[in-house]
C-alpha cells in the first residue's frame, strides 16, 4: 500500500450505485453461499474422521486423502469439490467489490489453491498396496499447489487493506490466519529438509496425517474468515472502496 493509502478513495461509487438490485442480490447469495460450501466442507470430512474414531485413531496418522482410496470416496469428492467452488465463489466477490483484481498476485493465489483441490480429486493419491503411480504423483504436485497458494493468497489479498477503515479488521483477520497456514506448513517443510540431508522418507519424518488436518484446518479456516469478508462486502448499504493498489 502506498503512504496515501490512508486517503481511502471510492472505487466505482456511482457505477455501484447504479447497479441492477439482482446483481447486488447475485454477489450476496454468491458470498454466502461460498460460506455455505467451506463449512459443508467441514462437516462431511470431519465427519469422516468422527465415524473412524468409533474404531481407533491410528487412521489419523494416515492423509485426509486416504478416504479417496475406499468406500468414502464419495464423501471425500464431494467435500472437495464443494471447498473449490465455494472458494471461487469468494475469490468472485471479492473482485466483483474491489477487494482485489483478478490478475492479481493474492488472487492467482487463490486460484491456483482451488486448481490444486481440483487436481487432487481427479487424481487421487498412490494406493500402496499396488505401488507409485502417475495419478499420485499428480495428486501430490496438487496437494503442494495448494497448501502453498492458499497462505500466499490470503496474505496478498489482505495486505492492501491492513489499515483501511472499512475492511481492516477483515483484512487482518484473514492476513492472520494467512500466516497461521503457512507455519502449520512448517513441519512439512522440515520433514523434507530431514530427507534431502538424511535420506529419511519425509513422509515418516513427522506424523503426516495429523500435520495434514491442522494445515487443513487452518487453510479452511482462513478461506472461511475471507468469505465472511466476501459477505460484508457485498452488502448493499456498504460502499465499496479501493485503496491505491490491490493484490
Amino acid at each position: 500500500m502506498s503512504t496515501d493509502a490512508t486517503q481511502i478513495q471510492p472505487a466505482q461509487s456511482q457505477a455501484t450505485q447504479s447497479q441492477p438490485t439482482v446483481t447486488s442480490a447475485a454477489t450476496r447469495f454468491a458470498a454466502l453461499g461460498g460460506a455455505v460450501a467451506v463449512v459443508l466442507t467441514v462437516l462431511l470430512v470431519g465427519g469422516l474422521d468422527l465415524y473412524r474414531l468409533g474404531d481407533s485413531t491410528r487412521h489419523l496418522r494416515r492423509t485426509i486423502s486416504e478416504y479417496a482410496l475406499g468406500p468414502q470416496r464419495w464423501v471425500f469428492d464431494t467435500g472437495v469439490l464443494l471447498l473449490v467452488a465455494g472458494s471461487i465463489a469468494i475469490l468472485a466477490v471479492l473482485v466483483r467489490h474491489g477487494v482485489a483484481k483478478w490478475r492479481s498476485a493474492g488472487a492467482v493465489a487463490f486460484g491456483a489453491w482451488s486448481v490444486g483441490l481440483t487436481l487432487v480429486v481427479i487424481f487421487p493419491k498412490n494406493n500402496w498396496a499396488i505401488g507409485p503411480s502417475l495419478s499420485g504423483s499428480i495428486h501430490r504436485f496438487g496437494s503442494m499447489v495448494a497448501f502453498i497458494a492458499l497462505p500466499i493468497a490470503a496474505v496478498l489479498l489482505a495486505r492492501p487493506w491492513l489499515r483501511d477503515r472499512a475492511w481492516g479488521a477483515h483484512a487482518r483477520w484473514t492476513f492472520g490466519f494467512g500466516v497461521l497456514s503457512a507455519l502449520a506448513f512448517t513441519p512439512i517443510l522440515y520433514a523434507i529438509g530431514v530427507n534431502a540431508v538424511v535420506g529419511t522418507s519425509w513422509w515418516r519424518v513427522i506424523p503426516l496425517g495429523y500435520v495434514e488436518r491442522l494445515l487443513v484446518l487452518t487453510e479452511v479456516v482462513a478461506v472461511l474468515v475471507a468469505a465472511v469478508w466476501a459477505m460484508a462486502v457485498s452488502r448493499p448499504a456498504q460502499p465499496a472502496y479501493m485503496p491505491s493498489k490491490t493484490s
